[in-house]
């Protein structure tokens, strides 16, 4: 099919005509830089990214692997094979660990909420060696299923060599693997998202405060955890909710200073809650565009989606929306029901363009030998085939 035919077959539509009120201070155009040197955003139902910046670059990962140490934990829980009352003994390695601390004491038995609650909250470098020796004998043995796990969330670029993010040359990850990691703890451990949102932990007669500045804004934050290293600056793995549910995930990296990670992480929280909605544009078996079709019963045939197009748009850009349908066409009969055939695409400004296949909605038979051969006919007269 030439060029020109082929254009003819394109189905332009422009749809949701709605204008929503902007309800944060700045539009996705106002908001295309950070002063982070690593950011990256999305929306955690749809996995839409809102935002990012260097988010494939490598980067040292300080306390916010103590996530995926936490996702280890978790794991184990959830499958029973530990129970928040069991008990791990301190190390003399883990009560020497520097940076921040739990305070744990040689010898002594700390059961795993506690534990817990000492690495989310307190950011205790010991309570993850406690963690990692319990599970694996060794803090190397465990960091080693922490990459493991990693890499089976599709952490592709990301290698931990240590359980708390401790500043070592081959412990690295990226802003999109940490919010790969992050989705995996939200969706997968419920149940224990209470200890990323916990602001404060007495441990041994000392009360800490959780660092991350989100949980003090007031904007629907509920985790999940900072990090600083001189050489990777400060940074902070971020999430809330809105009112009405909708949830979104923030990375960010390399930050100069405290009031920088609370201020740009709040900024760009409130920006990607609040600048944004989740809407369903096109339910699953609804006709999208008709496909012609030659020496059929029928002269065409509908299109639809297998699935519904739920998608994450810019409140001021819904009316912007625009939706292209190719195909290579005409179709020839016989066609069978859901054949893939053509290629949905959905244009939403500030956001990119999503593809998405389309399939036939119907069986279309082909004419009888008379039929078809008059037809046939009549395409050769008119120079078109088939």
């Amino acid at each position: 099919m030439d060029s020109q035919s082929f254009l003819q077959k394109t189905v332009f539509l422009i749809i949701l005509t709605l204008i929503a009120l902007w309800t944060t201070f700045a539009n996705a155009s106002a908001i295309n830089h950070t002063s982070a040197k690593h950011a990256y955003m999305i929306d955690f139902d749809t996995g839409m990214v809102l935002y990012q910046k260097n988010a494939e670059e490598k980067m040292p990962t300080s306390s916010m692997s103590k996530v995926m140490t936490t996702a280890m934990v978790f794991d184990a829980l959830k499958q029973g094979r530990l129970s928040v009352t069991d008990k791990f003994k301190i190390s003399e390695k883990a009560w020497r660990k520097g940076g921040s601390k739990m305070f744990v004491k040689v010898g002594d038995l700390v059961t795993i909420d506690d534990l817990l609650n000492g690495i989310l909250v307190q950011s205790g470098n010991d309570a993850t060696i406690v963690v990692a020796e319990g599970m694996a004998g060794s803090e190397k043995a465990f960091a080693e299923a922490m990459t493991m796990k990693a890499h089976e969330l599709g952490m592709k670029n990301s290698n931990f060599v240590n359980a708390s993010g401790w500043p070592e040359d081959d412990h690295y990850s990226t802003a999109h693997d940490l919010a790969i990691m992050a989705q995996h703890v939200i969706k997968t451990y419920p149940e224990y998202m209470g200890y990323f949102s916990r602001t404060e932990f007495t441990y041994s007669n000392i009360t800490q405060k959780n660092r991350n500045p989100l949980l003090y804004r007031n904007i629907g934050a509920d985790g999940m955890k900072t990090g600083h290293t001189e050489v990777g600056g400060y940074g902070l793995i971020g999430t809330g909710k809105t009112d009405e549910g909708r949830r979104v995930i923030l990375v960010v990296n390399g930050l100069e200073s405290i009031k920088d990670r609370a201020n740009e992480g709040a900024r760009l929280l409130q920006w990607g809650l609040n600048g944004f909605d989740n809407i369903t544009l096109v339910s699953a078996g609804e006709t999208i565009a008709k496909a012609e079709v030659a020496l059929g019963r029928q002269s065409d045939v509908s299109l639809t989606i297998k699935d519904d197009i739920f998608i994450t748009v810019p409140k001021l850009a819904k009316s912007r929306i625009t939706m292209n349908v190719k195909y290579n066409g005409p179709l020839t009969a016989p066609v069978s029901a859901g054949t893939e055939v053509g290629t949905l695409y959905v244009d939403i400004p500030e956001l990119g363009t999503k593809e998405y296949p389309l399939y036939t909605a119907a069986p279309v038979a082909e004419l009888g030998f008379f039929a078809r051969a008059i037809a046939h006919l009549k395409m050769i007269i008119n120079g078109e085939t088939v």
